[in-house]
């Protein structure tokens, strides 16, 4: 398939953070059904495609590092996934410029995966609601599906039901993460789920979407991650963390996203975010620590 005339295109890979994750149950095929309020935050990895050759990828950026081998990142399955479905695909050159902490409980590697589709979509004339590019989304992995449309919605299944686009308020945040890698394996390896049907309630992450922060903050509380708990036990370090965002003035709550170790703080004010950003740093100047804001991303 012939691109449509584009020279180089980018992408932004926008930081996923789990507000609340329930995990509902275990599978009998060993997957682990959660209902998550995911939301989009505004750091992100930065990916660029430029058509023409095969497939290639450079990476780039200061966690460029802690990424791992070339030939097993996201961004080259997710390509040859939708290779595999679609004729004559227009292949190219990827940069990825990694920004984000890896194996952190963000999504990083899963929102490349989906920015890699977006521009792969773009540059080969594809719908991003087209059941092939879905479909390579599903199989590169379960966080890819809500990545690729990044914006606020509720989670389930294994991550492949999604609900429609939810119309949040907007949450001034603090992400930290002590620059440990928590493989999520090793944390459901650790979590003792019930089987499936035999979990305990949830409740609705919805929340029939508040309209103010302060509506949301309250919601969000009422939740929960399940992972949490066993996280803490791989990576005891996740509490000093949680605790210290906890501590700062006008947090008004601290918990973790995904399988960690990144944990987030919501304050009433970008003001107060930047502050306890600037309060974490100075007392921890080897963690990775950012203000920031959540809600929905473009992905461009």
């Amino acid at each position: 398939m012939a691109n449509f005339g584009f020279g180089t295109l980018a992408a932004d890979a926008p930081a996923k953070v789990n507000l609340t994750l329930h995990v509902l149950g275990r599978r009998p095929d060993g997957y682990h059904e959660i209902e998550s309020l995911v939301v989009f935050a505004g750091l992100a990895d930065r990916l660029t495609f430029a058509p023409g050759g095969e497939f290639e990828l450079s990476v780039l950026g200061p966690t460029a590092a802690a990424a791992g081998d070339i030939g097993d990142n996201l961004v080259l399955k997710a390509a040859r996934a939708l290779d595999e479905r679609v004729e004559r695909l227009t292949k190219g050159h990827f940069v990825l410029t990694k920004q984000l902490p890896v194996a952190a409980g963000l999504g990083g590697g899963s929102s490349d995966a989906a920015a890699a589709l977006r521009l792969l979509a773009r540059a080969n004339g594809l719908a991003l609601d087209a059941p092939r590019v879905r479909d390579a989304a599903r199989v590169t992995g379960a966080d890819v599906t809500v990545c690729l449309d990044p914006r606020a919605r509720v989670m389930r299944g294994i991550g492949e039901l999604l609900s429609p686009p939810l119309d949040l308020p907007r949450l001034p945040a603090v992400l930290v993460n002590p620059r440990i890698a928590v493989p999520t394996k090793d944390v459901f390896a650790t979590l003792a789920a019930p089987a499936l049907g035999a979990a305990k309630k949830t409740a609705d992450p919805v929340l029939s979407a508040p309209r103010t922060a302060a509506g949301l903050i309250q919601k969000v509380a009422e939740g929960r991650n399940d992972l949490e708990a066993p996280a803490i036990q791989v990576a005891p370090v996740i509490a000093d963390v949680r605790a210290a965002l906890q501590a700062l003035p006008g947090c008004r709550l601290a918990r973790m996203s995904g399988s960690g170790a990144t944990c987030f703080g919501l304050f009433d004010t970008d003001d107060l975010a930047t502050t306890g950003a600037g309060t974490l740093h100075k007392a921890h100047p080897g963690w990775w620590v950012h203000a920031t804001t959540f809600g929905s991303a473009s992905g461009n």
